[in-house]
């Protein structure tokens, strides 16, 4: 029995989406052809992959026993393919990174910059997302490394710390408490706080400092973005805690200002994270040592500034491992 490496990549996007039109848009491929390639597959083990009930589609017991043995055939063939590459010399390479909201819209854009014109040969793929859908993109071999801040189980990851993520209270110019200073924290209990939703980092940051301080937050509104926070607080719907470098532009047009609030601000860091054991291209490799080099970078150089970094083929630099 011969297995097409085609057939099972495209088994596993469609086990890991749940979606034949999602897979198909993840492969490049039309969805009749994913469907072809599926049923291909079947032919080829004599059992059925996939059950549909009603609109959904489930793994037949066949197709979650091959699954975990596609995801290392798959990832043992992309390293293989890295490997190959290297011994030849090549120097270009892709890299995919995952970024939680807040790092991936406000620290490495700027960063991605920076390396850019140093290896403007390198593709570079960076999707945003919640930090479950990091990590799990991550634990699913699906990037090369992702960027976040906080990380609830660190098991099987290399992590290091790469830029401080300073959490701070924000609010409208007009908000009572904006000229005040050395604000006691009790006083936070009778604001209207503007908060991500669910699962977000930033909303368990918050939360996590108000039980670190035995406080009750009064929640007004629940918004799907810090952009949405952003705005709902310049219009004195509430305050907000979030990252100073989520904030940076709002400081200098005066849209929003920091409350002078004790105990703040909150010092956190951002990670860099990629799997254990994980054969990382030179690309990949250069595009971590650039991240780990830039430390302090991000909170304090100016807008389009890129830290001096060692070149592609340089030892990476001893960077102290960090567990969040």
């Amino acid at each position: 029995m011969e297995l097409s490496t085609h057939h099972l990549r495209a088994f596993e996007s469609v086990a890991r989406l749940r979606s034949f039109s999602r897979a198909a848009e993840e492969v490049r491929l039309s969805q009749p052809a994913v469907s072809l390639q599926i049923k291909a597959l079947e032919r080829t083990i004599g059992m059925p992959l996939f059950e549909h009930i009603g609109r959904k589609i489930y793994l037949t017991p066949a197709g979650r026993e091959l699954l975990p043995y596609a995801k290392r055939l798959l990832a043992l063939l992309d390293e293989t393919t890295l490997v190959l590459e290297e011994l030849r010399g090549q120097r270009r390479g892709s890299v995919k990174i995952s970024a939680s909201t807040t790092a991936g819209i406000y620290v490495v854009p700027r960063l991605l910059g920076g390396f850019h014109r140093l290896y403007p040969a390198v593709g570079v793929a960076l999707e945003v997302a919640n930090r479950f859908t990091v990590q799990q993109r991550l634990e699913d071999n699906q990037v090369d490394l992702a960027v976040m801040g906080l990380i609830e189980d660190d098991q099987g990851l290399e992590v290091a710390a790469f830029a401080p993520n300073e959490l701070v209270v924000v609010a409208s110019p007009r908000h009572p408490l904006a000229d005040q200073r050395n604000v006691p924290c009790e006083a936070l209990e009778a604001e209207t706080f503007l908060i991500r939703e669910p699962r977000s980092g930033t909303r368990a940051d918050t939360e996590r400092l108000f039980a670190e301080r035995g406080l009750v937050m009064r929640v007004g509104m629940e918004l799907g973005s810090i952009g949405a926070i952003k705005q709902g607080v310049a219009a004195d719907l509430g305050i907000a805690i979030l990252s100073m470098q989520a904030i940076a532009l709002e400081l200098q047009t005066n849209t929003l200002v920091i409350l002078d609030v004790q105990g703040f601000p909150i010092e956190r860091q951002w990670y860099v994270v990629h799997l254990k054991g994980k054969h990382l291209s030179h690309a990949a490799q250069a595009l971590r040592r650039y991240l780990l080099e830039s430390c302090g970078a991000v909170a304090h150089a100016p807008p389009g500034a890129a830290p001096d970094v060692a070149p592609l083929d340089a030892p990476a630099p001893a960077a102290a491992e960090a567990a969040p």
